[in-house]
């Protein structure tokens, strides 16, 4: 998995910060590459980096708020422009549906691939796919934001070809079976159980995205023993009744809920423009005083987190 942090900071454009959005690349899936928010400029933002929106298959939003949002009708023409023609899902607050339909509508663009707009209703799974799994879950922020959850499906077994070479099991439909059945019947009538010959799973893995919040449970919940963490930190470590009174949190809560959770990483984006680089690599001193395998995300900043080993 690819991180590109397309905008990190908060509420509005500053110069070394764009407003929130997250590129998610997955090389081991033929490309395929998520967002997560789409605040103004994303786009422009894109053109700096490797991200091809042609591959971009859904667009996780976590709340209403304009600096997580207002670049979402311009990434939709983009896209179309560059003639992609594969559906591209959306999911994210209620309201989404409408916002879409009506910028595209009023502004006459039209898309030449099918979009796909799932309001979340309930909390629990909002997508899965052949790899990965995703849950979503309310935050505290005054308005209805999100944060999500995305667990990989573990990895079958590889096939342990030099086991069944010495067993004279040659290449052919027969590995297949192997790989499919707990037990097959060999040419010679033999039936053979499949287990030995099956190498250990490579665990899934899971990464959490918090939208906008101050601490709360659920934020705890979602990043339970993830391995990479994006949290909010919007304020130093001394703000934090300012943090509270604003629906957001501070680096050091970040930070706790991190350590509270169990994660592997902790990277913090969304800074507000109040701080700048002197004060930036304070937050992260802060935070790592509490958490200390904690990153602070800038502008087209990229993270690979990769596959486990198998088990």
């Amino acid at each position: 998995m690819i991180f590109t942090f397309l905008g990190t900071g908060a509420g509005m454009p500053a110069k070394e910060r764009n407003v929130t959005s997250l590129a998610l690349g997955f090389p081991e899936y033929d490309g395929e590459l998520w967002l997560f928010d789409c605040g103004e400029g994303t786009q422009r933002q894109i053109l700096y980096t490797s991200v091809k929106l042609t591959k971009l298959s859904v667009i996780f939003i976590t709340h209403m708020h304009g600096d997580h949002l207002f670049g979402l009708p311009g990434i939709l023409g983009s896209r179309s422009f560059q003639g992609a023609v594969t559906p591209l899902t959306l999911i994210g607050p209620s309201g989404l549906k409408s916002y879409v339909e009506t910028s595209l509508r009023l502004s006459g663009t039209h898309l030449h691939y099918p979009i796909i707009i799932r309001e979340i209703e309930t909390e629990g799974k909002v997508f899965e796919n052949t790899h990965f799994t995703v849950y979503a879950g309310e935050l505290d922020h005054g308005v209805k934001s999100y944060g999500y959850r995305v667990l990989e499906k573990d990895q079958p077994g590889e096939l342990l070809v030099n086991k069944l070479l010495a067993l004279n099991i040659k290449p052919g439909p027969i590995y297949k079976e192997i790989k499919e059945k707990k037990q097959v019947k060999l040419s010679n009538g033999q039936i053979i159980d499949t287990a030995p010959f099956i190498g250990g799973k490579r665990k899934g893995r899971c990464i959490t995205v918090l939208g906008d919040t101050r601490p709360c449970a659920m934020a705890a919940e979602l990043a339970q023993s993830a391995n990479v963490l994006i949290h909010e930190a919007t304020f130093d470590g001394q703000s934090s009744r300012l943090a509270h009174d604003y629906h957001h949190s501070t680096s050091v809560q970040a930070a706790e809920i991190a350590r509270k959770s169990g994660v592997e990483t902790l990277i913090l984006s969304h800074l507000s423009s109040r701080y700048q680089k002197k004060e930036q690599n304070a937050l992260l001193r802060e935070a790592k005083a509490v958490f200390n395998h904690t990153y602070l995300a800038h502008d087209f900043w990229m993270f690979e987190l990769k596959r486990p080993s198998r088990m």
